[in-house]
């Protein structure tokens, strides 16, 4: 019971870090540059810049709306997760925005891409920890249940619709370009943050001294194998080929320990686009 206690804090405060990082880049960086970005977070902004209504308290009720009607259309299926980020969001939002009066950069391009950066830093960290900020996301949901429409693409066109509406509010094409640049630079950041913690390698190991190698790979590394019979052409002696596929942050610590038990083991590494089955991702298709 005290791991899973020690878990779900920590799950909740690193969902934290990564919403401080999500709204510093908004309040920051986008509001004080006058950049709309997209999101619920962009029509809090949009309100923001024709009412004077801080961001964190639109925000916020947006939301609430959205979570009624997701409840009532979908069902009880929103965790506690979601309200905990709607909630958290807000007040960073509120609390950042009346720090932050000011452009850190004058620079409205920097500014869009720091802010880009930040916010999608702190959405995969968020995303990563099982967390959601609501928003959007909630939209795409419930408009996939009635049209055969993938939810990214019905997020890519809400945000695009939002980022426009920021011409009529400000009054500026190059406002309005540069929050397509933090949409960009979020949606990248975001791919980059998850893919890049979940990415994999294969490798194939060619070694005399093979046992000994699939022994810590197995034990030690805590990665299954599967050893093949192979033979060398150009020697025609018999060999045993390693084939596994570990996680490429533990990729290091086996090229050490094999260089350890034989230096000359001949090894080829490979990306791969998508690991499913036990230790990695589970099969949603």
């Amino acid at each position: 019971m005290s791991g899973k206690v020690y878990n779900q804090v920590r799950d909740y405060a690193t969902i934290v870090l990564g919403l401080f990082l999500y709204a510093f880049g908004v309040a920051a960086f986008l509001i004080p540059a006058k950049i709309i970005g997209g999101g619920i977070t962009g029509v809090a902004t949009v309100i923001y810049f024709t009412t004077g209504i801080e961001t964190g308290y639109t925000y916020f009720i947006i939301n609430i709306f959205l979570v009624l009607a997701a409840i009532k259309i979908l069902g009880t299926s929103f965790g506690v997760k979601t309200i905990f980020g709607m909630a958290v969001m807000a007040v960073f939002l509120n609390v950042l925005q009346s720090i932050f009066t000011h452009p850190i950069i004058d620079d409205q391009f920097l500014s869009a891409v720091l802010g880009g950066i930040l916010g999608g830093a702190g959405l995969g960290i968020v995303f990563n920890r099982g967390g959601s900020t609501g928003g959007t996301d909630i939209i795409a949901m419930i408009i996939n249940k009635y049209r055969n429409v993938s939810p990214g693409r019905i997020i890519m066109y809400c945000d695009v619709i939002i980022i426009a509406s920021s011409f009529f509010v400000l009054k500026s094409v190059e406002g309005m370009v540069y929050g397509y640049v933090s949409m960009w630079v979020v949606s990248y950041t975001v791919d980059s943050f998850l893919n890049g913690a979940k990415q994999s390698v294969q490798m194939f190991i060619f070694s005399e001294r093979y046992d000994d190698i699939a022994d810590y790979i197995v034990y030690q590394a805590n990665r299954g194998l599967t050893v093949f019979d192979g033979t060398g052409w150009y020697t025609r002696k018999h060999v045993k080929v390693i084939m596994t596929v570990v996680r490429k942050r533990e990729a290091s610590p086996i090229y050490k320990q094999i260089k350890q038990i034989d230096p000359d083991a001949f090894i080829s590494q490979n990306s791969v686009m998508g690991v499913f089955g036990h230790g990695f991702d589970q099969i949603k298709y």
